[in-house]
């Protein structure tokens, strides 16, 4: 088959995240196992139009928002015999707030992938975008894809498309994978040595609905403490304000976007990971962090983290949205040297459970059925 995936960036680009990097392991799967893969996107500076990468076929046009007006385009153009996107037999739509309507514009067997609803992240963009944005998402995107097949990552983020209206019987949840550890990623982290702080870890993008300033808080609240902070984004420069007035700023670490292997001796060396959100679909950054035995922190009433976090055995979900119940709960942990160390080992077994080629094949057999 021919197949056409369908995201406003890809990992490549300076703000892609988990949700990118689920489908493009989705993508390398599908192509691994014979199908013709496509993977429009948005352009940024330096990248190129076209590329070739883990056996598929990157098209990348547009900005933030025209990317959506240029792949409509590109897919009208397919319908017609034109241009990269002809000859498509199944289509994964990435709903990243809002779809692409591929359903309209492509005309070929559709499946809609949803991380989580947006409704915490629209106000970001402003009072026009964001409700124009929410009502693209939560009243014409379910009317579009009334019937259709969706594919989502948690219970949680099920549960949220229902309240949209959404059919169950037509949400399939399929989990993220992990990326095995390499060997020498997967080496225990030396001890610390006498007297050197504790370090916790945040891996995220730098937006605002991420929270990054709640763990901020916590460090200013814990002396000794240091926060490496991994991922950009354009909430950045407002971070590291806020670390100067915490009077932080020499124990907040601002990483940037770094390989994989740094990103693994970070994690690696944290005795915490904290993912104060408002919103996750899953929390790929979670299962990451449990590959080396940390517990993850987080808030409840986020969503997903929900389903990737054994609340009280592979790490905390912290019940009030608030950045003193938070300081709390990482106090207490710190605190707790030998539970901390079992909520890490259970981590550790819970994240071997997964694999991108259990997400990969369920995807196949989802997109083989459509198209037929």
């Amino acid at each position: 088959m021919k197949i056409l995936l369908l995201c406003w960036r890809d990992t490549a680009h300076p703000q892609g995240g988990g949700s990118e990097r689920y489908l493009e392991r989705v993508g390398a799967y599908l192509a691994r196992h014979g199908h013709e893969v496509v993977y429009r996107t948005a352009a940024y500076p330096g990248a190129a139009r076209r590329e070739a990468r883990d056996g598929m076929t990157f098209s990348r046009a547009g900005g933030r928002y025209t990317v959506y007006v240029r792949a409509a385009a590109a897919m009208l153009a397919g319908r017609l015999g034109i241009g990269p996107l002809k000859g498509v037999d199944a289509v994964v739509d990435t709903q990243n707030g809002i779809p692409f309507f591929a359903r309209v514009f492509a005309g070929r067997p559709t499946v809609l992938l949803t991380h989580h609803c947006h409704r915490a992240q629209w106000p970001v963009a402003g009072p026009v975008i964001g409700r124009l944005g929410w009502w693209l998402e939560s009243r014409l995107a379910p009317r579009v894809y009334r019937g259709a097949p969706y594919v989502t990552v948690s219970a949680s983020s099920r549960g949220q498309l229902v309240e949209l209206g959404v059919d169950p019987g037509r949400i399939s949840i399929v989990a993220n994978g992990i990326d095995p550890l390499e060997i020498s990623d997967a080496a225990p982290a030396p001890a610390p040595a006498p007297g050197a702080p504790v370090r916790v870890v945040t891996l995220s993008r730098l937006v605002p609905h991420k929270r990054i300033e709640h763990a901020m808080a916590a460090v200013a609240a814990l002396p000794g403490v240091v926060l490496d902070v991994i991922g950009s984004g354009w909430w950045g420069p407002r971070l590291r304000e806020h670390a100067r007035d915490l009077g932080v700023e020499d124990r907040v670490v601002f990483h940037g976007q770094v390989d994989e292997a740094i990103k693994h001796r970070i994690l690696a060396g944290a005795a915490l990971h904290l993912m104060p959100s408002a919103a996750e679909g899953w929390g790929l950054a979670v299962v990451e962090a449990a590959q080396h035995g940390v517990p993850t922190v987080g808030y409840a009433a986020s969503g997903g983290l929900r389903d990737s976090v054994a609340d009280g055995r592979t790490g905390v979900l912290v019940g009030r949205e608030d950045p003193r119940a938070f300081t709390a709960a990482v106090r207490a942990l710190l605190d707790d040297a030998a539970g901390r160390a079992a909520m890490g080992e259970r981590a550790r077994a819970w994240a071997d459970g997964f694999s991108w080629a259990d997400t990969g094949a369920a995807f196949a057999e989802l997109l083989a059925g459509i198209a037929r």
